[in-house]
């Protein structure tokens, strides 16, 4: 299944109704960036207090403030800050990593996680991932010939008597060159 850009996701959640909007925030907040309403309320410019009502949904978003958290994920999404490495693997794999950040050369990355079940799965993932705005794929040796076929980032390929981690340092050294 192919997911849509977050902040077109954000945007539809938005139309849709509140409690999609507050769900779908929630999750690009938890999973996809791993930030804080803290950080959320920094760059958006919106009280941290008013960022808890909507989430807890005792507040609906205006349009103005609709339109500020948009802007603010967007920012994050495609500044340094925002860059990551996406992780295309099988979800058994991603629940043993603890990790959602790497350090490589003194620099911080996020890691991103591509959960998939089949090639054609990961082959799309690579494609969602690229167009998301990561820097870098690591993924299974059985897909990275076709997957660097069809990106213009670079592929880091998991050796199974490496590990994820160093695979991840790999790529965001890649990336960085």
């Amino acid at each position: 299944m192919i997911q849509m850009d977050p902040i077109d996701r954000l945007t539809r959640a938005a139309l849709t109704s509140d409690e999609e909007f507050i769900a779908t925030l929630n999750d690009l907040l938890h999973h996809d960036l791993r930030i804080s309403v803290r950080e959320l309320s920094e760059k958006s410019g919106i009280a941290q207090s008013s960022l808890y009502k909507i989430l807890h949904g005792k507040r609906s978003p205006n349009l103005s403030t609709l339109r500020a958290i948009i802007r603010a994920l967007g920012r994050i999404y495609r500044t340094p800050e925002g860059q990551f490495i996406g992780l295309i693997v099988a979800r058994s794999v991603l629940e043993t990593i603890e990790e959602k950040t790497a350090e490589v050369d003194a620099k911080h990355i996020r890691v991103r996680e591509y959960p998939v079940h089949t090639m054609e799965d990961a082959i799309v993932a690579a494609v969602r991932a690229e167009r998301e705005g990561a820097v870098a794929i690591v993924c299974a040796p059985i897909v990275s010939s076709v997957i660097e076929q069809l990106v213009r980032i670079p592929v880091a390929t998991i050796i199974p008597r490496e590990s994820v981690q160093r695979a991840i340092e790999l790529a965001a050294r890649k990336a960085w060159i």
